[in-house]
């Protein structure tokens, strides 16, 4: 049985780590992952061996809490559950206002304890030993507030070290305790000193007075902590915009009655009406009507398809034209979107946080820490100190060993990093992302939108040579311009471009399924696929030739005719953008492999992979296909990037190691993503690869330092070398030192400011703005007279009727199958006008009288392949 809890009072990795080891050492459990990020548990266990009670109980006993949710997100707690997004909202609003008002009370702390160390100007009632009390206690009562704004850190740091898992927040918990204790301690002296005459204890106790590093030491681990619940806001919000995308409401049929429901009550078998313009509100299939749907967001595919009568129609899809009813095949949770949500909720909920290296080791840093300070403290007690040396020698100790410089030490870096990579276009969301991103051995991208420009453009113009291509577009523009489709709108687009003007339509129809036709200057026109220039029996020998080709660069041919001449041929495709082929070189020449994933036509996937040189394409792929691949090529060892731009990418953007969205693509695809491309160029993605490397190398500098200074410093503080030497480090020596290591460790972090990319969208911004120009081909011109002529000299030469047959033939795979077949057909004695359609699955071809149909059928056979049907 598999099911999912939400998890309370973890901070970092030991806590996930402590959580996961208890759960998964149950009896029953086969299987258990503890996500930090989102504060979750995942288990797989046996129900015959194991209750959820046991499980609650193994994490309550961990030391952190654990409430089970049920299949509808409903907590089994009483009350409803609230939001991720408004839970991670309070979160970010509680850090916000403890950092607000920790500085408030730091700041002064800080500067009246330094003040008169470092010569600044102070009120004459905190100088002198006369002032010491009133000095003592103002800051006493600076860093009280500061203490109690913080004191989940107490809470947490001494509950887990009792439990014996200490964290992080033991660390601060210890440190910054033991300096207000002495604090405390410290300031009963003072009163003692100033009772009994004792002014050189006074000013003993005024020097060792170190609110000011519990202060100091509480705020910046606060801040860190702010900007960690900012990034962890973004992580709940791509599920929510997953479910808004699908309409709310739809429009059924029931009982011969028209209504409007919500989505909710909609029930398998119901029939919808949806109009041009509307999103589809759930799976199903076309009863009647026709329409134009862009399907974009779900299977990446740029171009829209055209929907007919028992054509399967996808929810949260929209019908750009046309009009239709449909009956509903799945509702609810078994959508093909609600399946789009679930990969992504569980992708996100197994994707292991990043365990660094400061909570790795603070489970044995801690003890270790503490044992040092008692230690330190009985050896100089027994060997005849003060009570007071003992518990400056322990005080010290937990002090320079503070987690200051540690707990800096990744988060400076990161938020240097990110900062420097927001400069240069890449938005870097999360610390796993930098973390990972410098190991990643293997990069998917998608094509639409990501390798592609995303949406249609002209060309190719190709017309006759008596035909001017001017006169072609502004026809083709003409009529475009009165249709809705997605391919008009880029043939309008390129026409306007130009300062083509338009002339007026009349008369104007839609074809289904062919395309339009009107009339201009009381002639008649023609614009539409292949399809159509069959039905209205146009034909063109060049332009045909040339059709194929274009095909089979993936891209779309259409047609356009005045009075029953073909004037030309206008080509649109989802062109690939200008820095995408230079982008993928330069990842394989960083020795990684680039795999292109789509749910385009293998034939498109084909023609972009030629033009840009990725290793491999995986093409007609669904979104959970996409998500399945990525964790396919996971599961073979390798560190996995993946690139997209739609919703449909979701999915795999949130399994893959790092997420990559492009930024002009949708939102729920960039919060989804660990990083943005801002600047929508792919060349930035080697730029991100880059950045990664250098911050990790910053953190791990960072970290040597932050321990080299513990690593020494400890040493100090424990007084082994006071007898030797006579070298002793008091409290306060020991918090400079903590306060210098974190200097240290943010100037070291602050280097990643001059970080410049070797690969970058930078150097090409022009070349990218540059705007591609249709390439124009001109064709020999025959007219229909001379065609008509012609094929009365072919008739008259192979001497008879000529006849027109459809073959339909089975196996055909590709373009080069297309050209088998009609190479086989044109071998045929007499045969003239070979067409073949690899989607329909026919071929039409004008023989003589005297071919029969067993001839037809042998000749295609003998090229391998079936005839099932002549007509």
């Amino acid at each position: 049985m598999q099911e999912k809890y939400d998890i309370t009072g973890m901070s970092c990795a030991a806590c996930s780590t402590r959580v996961e080891k208890a759960v998964s050492s149950l009896p029953g459990m086969e299987q258990c992952s503890v996500n930090l990020l989102k504060n979750s548990m995942v288990v797989n266990y046996d129900d015959h061996t194991l209750t959820s009670s046991q499980i609650v109980e193994a994490v309550e006993k961990a030391g952190y809490g654990a409430v089970l949710e049920t299949k509808g997100g409903q907590k089994t707690a009483a009350g409803a559950k609230a939001s991720p997004v408004d839970t991670a909202r309070q979160e970010y609003e509680s850090m916000r206002r403890r950092v607000i008002w920790s500085f408030v009370f730091t700041v002064p702390l800080f500067y009246i304890s330094m003040g008169h160390m470092m010569g600044w100007p102070l009120p004459g009632f905190f100088l002198g030993t006369e002032n010491s009390m009133i000095y003592a206690m103002t800051l006493f009562l600076l860093a009280l507030p500061v203490a109690i704004i913080n004191s989940k850190y107490y809470r947490n740091g001494f509950k887990t070290l009792f439990h014996g898992s200490p964290n992080m927040d033991s660390l601060i918990a210890l440190g910054s305790g033991a300096s207000m204790v002495y604090g405390v301690y410290a300031l009963y002296k003072i009163a003692y000193g100033f009772g009994h005459g004792d002014l050189a204890m006074v000013t003993q106790f005024t020097h060792d007075l170190y609110f000011e590093g519990a202060g100091t030491i509480l705020t910046l681990i606060t801040l860190g902590k702010f900007f960690e619940a900012r990034a962890k806001g973004k992580t709940s919000d791509a599920i929510n915009k997953l479910l808004n995308l699908a309409p709310k409401t739809a429009t059924v049929v029931r009982d011969g009655v028209e209504s409007v429901v919500p989505v909710e009550e909609l029930e398998t078998g119901d029939v919808l009406i949806v109009k041009a313009g509307e999103s589809i509100p759930v799976d199903g299939v076309v009863l009647e009507g026709t329409a134009s749907v862009d399907e974009s967001a779900i299977t990446g595919e740029s171009i829209p398809v055209d929907k007919e009568t028992g054509d399967k129609v996808i929810g949260a899809t929209v019908n750009r034209s046309g009009y239709f009813r449909m009956r509903a095949t799945k509702v609810g949770e078994d959508t093909a979107l609600a399946q789009i949500i679930r990969l992504v909720d569980e992708a996100t909920s197994s994707k292991a946080p990043i365990a660094k290296l400061a909570d790795r080791v603070a489970g044995v840093f801690v003890p270790v820490v503490i044992a040092i300070a008692v230690v330190s403290a009985i050896v100089w007690l027994i060997c005849g100190a003060t009570f007071e040396f003992a518990l400056t020698i322990a005080v010290s100790v937990l002090v320079v060993s503070c987690p200051c410089a540690l707990g800096l030490a990744t988060p400076t870096a990161i938020m240097v990093g990110t900062g420097r990579g927001a400069t240069n276009g890449v938005l870097i969301k999360s610390a796993e992302a930098l973390e990972t991103a410098h190991s990643v051995q293997t990069v998917v991208m998608d094509k639409t939108g990501t390798i592609t420009q995303g949406q249609p453009m002209v060309t190719d113009i190709a017309c006759p040579e008596n035909v001017d291509c001017g006169e072609l577009l502004q026809i083709a523009a003409s009529l475009e311009k009165l249709s809705e489709h997605p391919l008009a709108r880029a043939i309008v687009a390129e026409a306007e471009r130009k300062g083509v003007s338009y002339l007026p339509v009349k008369n104007f129809e839609q074809i289904p399924g062919q395309g339009i036709r009107g009339e201009i200057d009381g002639a008649e026109c023609l614009a539409g696929n292949q399809k159509m220039m069959n039905a209205f029996s146009i034909h063109g020998e060049s332009m045909e030739e040339l059709q194929d080709q274009m095909a089979s660069d993936g891209k779309t041919p259409l047609f356009f005719v005045k009075d029953g001449l073909l004037l030309g041929m206008i080509a649109v495709a989802d062109v690939v953008k200008p820095t995408s082929k230079e982008a993928i070189q330069e990842l394989k020449h960083m020795g990684i492999e680039v795999v292109m994933l789509t749910g385009d036509h293998r034939k498109t996937a084909e023609a972009i992979r030629r033009q840009v040189g990725v290793d491999r394409v995986i093409a007609e792929v669904l979104p959970q296909d996409k998500e399945r691949e990525i964790r396919r090529i996971q599961e073979s060892g390798r560190k996995v990037a993946m690139v997209g731009d739609g919703i449909n990418d979701a999915p795999a953007l949130a399994r893959a190691d790092v997420g990559i969205a492009i930024g002009a693509g949708t939102d729920v695809a960039m919060e989804s993503a660990d990083i943005v491309l801002m600047k929508n160029d792919l060349l930035d993605v080697a730029g991100a690869i880059e950045l990664s490397k250098a911050t990790i190398r910053n953190i791990k500098e960072n970290l040597f330092w932050a321990f080299f200074y513990n690593v020494i410093g400890i040493p100090v503080a424990a007084g082994c070398y006071y007898v030797a030497f006579g070298l002793k480090m008091n409290p306060m020596v020991a918090a400079l030192a903590m306060s210098f290591s974190s200097v240290f460790v943010v100037s070291n972090a602050l280097r990643l400011r001059f970080f410049k990319p070797k690969h970058g969208s930078a150097a090409v911004t022009a070349q990218a703005a540059a705007v591609t120009e249709p390439v124009v081909h001109k064709t020999a011109a025959v007219s229909p007279a001379e065609r008509a002529e012609r094929q009365a000299a072919e008739t008259k030469q192979n001497g008879g009727i000529v006849m027109k047959r459809e073959l339909t033939v089975e196996g055909m795979m590709c373009q080069n199958c297309v050209k088998h077949v009609r190479k086989a057909l044109e071998g045929i004695e007499g045969a003239s006008d070979v067409e073949v359609s690899l989607e329909e699955k026919k071929a039409t071809v004008c023989v003589p009288e005297s071919v029969t149909d067993e001839m037809l059928k042998a000749a295609v056979v003998d090229a391998g392949y079936e005839v099932t049907a002549i007509n």
